[in-house]
């Protein structure tokens, strides 16, 4: 959220305007009443926009409560019942995913169900350079093997040339994605998409599934037919709930909306992956020496990265074999070979990021937007750099990729420009040759000579949503309070609201009037020190990364200067001894 320039007087030291909102008295007390949580994190609940009504499936969130019949998404019976049939009559299946986290985990979660069932699928993930999507390569390789039913998952709808050619080809497709669609879609077996225009289930949070999500829904509906027609008699039943920790992973990366079904898929997610039952992210976890019990950041920031590294500088083929294995030697060389993948993707990163930065500084754009490109980008990074650059300058970001055939982009955006619908508009001119996506994020593809007419049509887009005044991102405050009520009690009481993620992000609490005291640095550029108050009390506090910024400053500097500062509340755990913590993330002189 973003405010113009005008609108604000007065800077955070971290560049914010900051904005605590005014809630319902009435309304909080009601929630704390049906939720039995205290009244500061009933107004925290009510900020998120719960009610009463869905307080407790916010805080106790249960799968089999959220998720409806599978089958009130279009086309979902038809592909459940065409899988059924391949999975009694021992047919040949294939898989086409995707490169990220969401494709190598709704790979693997459908790959995993295949193979209990006696099916062993074949899988293509496509290189980056090779392209997002079913490919014209896939299909052929799928022909040569006898394939026939084939199923795309986290892509496909918007594929249209190459399903077409391969319905025409005598192949069943089955479409299982959650992108953004059009009016027309591939004239495929079937395509099971939530964002479909034409589905008009009443269950809207069902749009905000990761792919991952999609898939299980499809693995309970075809698991409960097997079931009715007497598959299991005489072999076990495959527990779909072992499945829920890939669930949780590609979830969370996928950056997704984590309510209603999501937040239940992630809530129990985390419960299975802290039983470590599968081989792959068990190891993962042991050579990342992961000890403490997973929550949604080690999902996002640990977990994740690593796998998706994989996918943007490595074998994109390695992450769904990770998440799939069954065999602690291959897992362990695995892990250890991501991470490896992850240390060269930073550094390819960092140079990345630093030609974009200078080529962003040194033009004067007349949109309100970062456009940037190179011949030698690695276009593993790209996406990356774009959320970096949306960051640092709170604007719509295009990074592209400029390669031998075709220029390859990813974009991050701000809110009040919708990606998904400017890459479908892009598409419908001309002015692309593909691409699709999210709200805040989208990959497409162009010809070289079309970067200026693309760079001015997103310019006239975005600036037709923000148009041209300067921004100041907004800091959105949750809660006010004094020091001496960050206990280890209202902590524990801020975790019930866990998992966080999108559209549930980690409270933001302000500290009034505080003294900082024994600032110190340590490690890479953070700064520890304590947090005091003129009427006592004391609060160890830490700031990640700041050391050459104007918060770092401040802490090091500090002449007995009051402050007002804003963070997130932790309890660290060590030697069994629990001590709350304060992560300093912005600050403003009194």
């Amino acid at each position: 959220m973003a405010i113009m320039a005008d609108d604000f007087e007065k800077l955070s030291l971290g560049g914010n305007v900051w904005h605590t909102a005014n809630v319902d008295d009435g309304l909080c007390a009601r929630i704390a009443s049906v939720s039995e949580v205290p009244l500061q994190i009933a107004r925290i609940m009510c900020l998120r926009g719960i009610t009463p009504e869905d307080a407790t499936d916010f805080l106790q969130p249960k799968i089999q409560k959220l998720m409806p019949d599978p089958y009130v998404l279009k086309d979902m019976q038809k592909a459940t019942e065409r899988v059924t049939e391949a999975i009694e009559n021992s047919e040949k299946i294939a898989i086409i995913g995707d490169y990220d986290v969401d494709g190598a985990t709704s790979t693997s979660e459908l790959t995993r169900f295949f193979r209990h069932n006696g099916v062993e699928p074949f899988i293509h993930i496509p290189s980056r350079e090779e392209g997002y999507g079913p490919s014209d390569l896939a299909f052929a390789e799928f022909k040569a093997k006898g394939v026939k039913l084939v199923i795309t998952i986290d892509c496909g709808t918007t594929a249209f040339d190459v399903l077409n050619r391969a319905a025409g080809d005598g192949f069943d497709v089955i479409v299982i994605d959650h992108h953004e669609a059009e009016v027309i879609l591939p004239q495929v077996y079937a395509v099971v998409n939530p964002k479909r225009v034409d589905d008009d289930n009443p269950y809207k949070y069902l749009q905000y599934m990761s792919a991952v999500g999609v898939g299980f829904m499809f693995l309970v509906a075809v698991n409960r037919l097997l079931r009715q027609h007497g598959f299991y008699q005489n072999k076990t039943e495959p527990d779909l709930k072992k499945l829920l920790d890939l669930v949780a992973l590609g979830t969370v990366c996928d950056v997704v909306p984590l309510r209603g079904l999501n937040r239940a898929y992630v809530k129990q997610g985390l419960k299975v992956m802290a039983a470590q039952e599968n081989i792959g992210l068990k190891n993962l976890m042991a050579v990342l020496e992961m000890k403490e019990a997973p929550a949604a950041y080690h999902l996002g920031f640990v977990l994740g990265p690593r796998i998706n590294a994989c996918g943007r500088v490595g074998d994109a083929t390695l992450g769904s074999k990770l998440l799939c294995s069954e065999n602690d030697v291959e897992a362990r060389m695995l892990a250890e070979k991501f991470n490896q993948f992850n240390i060269e993707r930073k550094e390819i990163e960092n140079y990345v990021l630093l030609q974009a930065i200078e080529q962003a500084e040194s033009k004067v754009s007349a949109y309100p937007m970062i456009f940037a490109y190179g011949k030698d980008w690695h276009q593993g990074v790209i996406g990356i750099v774009a959320g970096k650059l949306r960051e640092r300058y709170n604007v719509p970001a295009f990074v592209m990729s400029i390669e031998a055939d075709e220029v390859k982009g990813s974009a991050r955006s701000v809110d009040g420009v919708d990606l998904g619908a400017l890459i479908i508009s892009a598409k419908e001119k001309g002015l692309i040759t593909g691409g699709g996506g999210h709200i805040m994020a989208a990959g497409f593809s162009l010809s070289e000579e079309q970067i200026p007419a693309f760079e001015k049509f997103v310019g006239e887009y975005v600036q037709s949503k923000l148009g041209n005044e300067k921004i100041a991102p907004i800091l959105n405050i949750d809660c006010a309070m004094h020091l001496s009520g960050v206990t280890e009690e209202f902590a524990e009481n801020l975790s019930r609201l866990e998992p966080y993620g999108t559209d549930n992000p980690e409270p933001l609490i302000m500290l009034s009037n505080v003294l900082i005291g024994r600032p110190q640095t340590v490690g890479n550029g953070h700064v520890r020190c304590f947090l005091t108050t003129t009427m006592g009390g004391s609060l160890p506090a830490i700031a990640f990364r700041c050391a050459d910024n104007e918060i770092g400053h401040a802490l090091l500097e500090q002449r007995g200067e009051m402050y007002n500062v804003v963070g997130t509340v932790k309890i660290d755990c060590w030697q069994n001894r629990k001590k709350v913590q304060f992560i300093i993330q912005d600050m403003m002189r009194v």
